[in-house]
């Protein structure tokens, strides 16, 4: 079978295809499953680029997304046939954050779904959404999931709130659809006007470019009437926490769950104490968690926005496309 491998210490032209041999039948409470798509995020991309260091030869992305081939005595949440897709955090079935680094999450400090077949606990996976294709299924397990935990499971989000979403990334737009699925207003920036028409036309009901505009922190709270926005879902850091901070209401909530501007930086934590605002960080979420936006995504019929797709041979390419910042939502492997 083809499998994709990373040389030490990383960097898009150590990305290799090999073939190797397919694993064999899966043991009690496995699955073997024939993977047919992934989607890259900004934490894959950290990965093969090698600023996140992992043992040689690994086996990048996170997410996976494919059919069962067979089932491993004692497993009956699945059969042959069942569609799947995996899991972020695969130790962490429901209740509280457990884990706090990435010793567990495929791709990363295990292999990961850059292949065509892989043997695992039946756990590893949840059922995918009814209707959803392989390539579609796969942007749900990092992007799909954190935008859901950082406004459903963390922040409670209700009908009428207000959201305010930063750039096109794919935990953006997810954030956009789940926010407009509940009932909830949109405010979203990027620094392209030809992405902030898309998001209009998604329902954002206000758009910011914030190169034109570097102070949108006042912007948003303008036109929300001078009290802010109920979420920010932010994806920038300490290069945009600061508007973030301007742009809450008080007592509201700032999902921190990027780091694009960097892994450190300034706080103004007297205006964050002012505002009275709950900061919380988040890193993907639990298994339930995954079959409860499922739940929802099925209820509500939301598609994820797809930028383009690319082959499994193709994967360096489709990494120098995320490089590029070009894209709009998601890319995806598939295969």
């Amino acid at each position: 079978m083809k499998v994709v491998t990373l040389k030490a210490p990383g960097g898009l032209d150590k990305l290799q295809v090999q073939e190797v041999e397919a694993p064999g039948e899966p043991g009690p409470a496995e699955l073997r499953v024939r993977l047919h798509a992934s989607s890259l995020n900004f934490h894959d991309y950290g990965v093969v680029a090698g600023m996140i260091p992992v043992e040689d030869e690994r086996i990048p992305m996170s997410d996976g997304a494919g059919v069962v081939e067979a089932v491993g005595e004692g497993v009956e949440e699945f059969a042959v046939g069942d569609a799947v897709v995996s899991t972020f955090f695969p130790p962490w079935l429901e209740g509280p954050a457990r884990l706090g680094n990435f010793a567990t999450t495929p791709g990363d400090g295990v292999d990961g779904y850059a292949r065509e077949r892989i043997v695992r606990p039946s756990h590893w996976f949840t059922h995918q959404p009814a209707g959803y294709s392989h390539a579609e299924s796969a942007t749900l397990t990092t992007a799909g999931l954190t935008a859901w935990r950082a406004l459903v499971v963390d922040g409670g989000l209700k009908a009428g709130d207000t959201v305010l979403v930063l750039g096109t990334g794919g935990v953006s737009i997810f954030a956009l659809q789940f926010a407009r699925l509940m009932g909830a207003r949109v405010i979203a920036t990027s620094s392209s006007d030809d992405k902030l028409a898309r998001l209009r036309k998604m329902g954002a009901e206000h758009t910011i470019n914030y190169r034109d505009n570097p102070r949108w922190g006042k912007t948003v709270k303008s036109l929300t009437g001078g009290e802010g926005v109920d979420h920010v879902v932010e994806v920038g850091g300490p290069g945009t926490l600061p508007e973030s901070i301007d742009a809450v209401r008080i007592g509201g909530h700032i999902s921190l769950i990027g780091v694009l501007t960097g892994r450190e930086g300034e706080i103004p934590t007297a205006k964050l104490m002012a505002k009275q605002a709950r900061l919380q960080g988040l890193i993907v979420g639990s298994r339930r968690h995954q079959r409860e936006m499922i739940r929802a995504i099925e209820a509500g019929g939301i598609k994820p926005v797809i930028d383009s797709t690319f082959g499994l041979e193709e994967t360096a390419e489709a990494f120098r496309h995320q490089e590029s910042g070009r894209h709009f939502g998601k890319i995806c492997l598939r295969w």
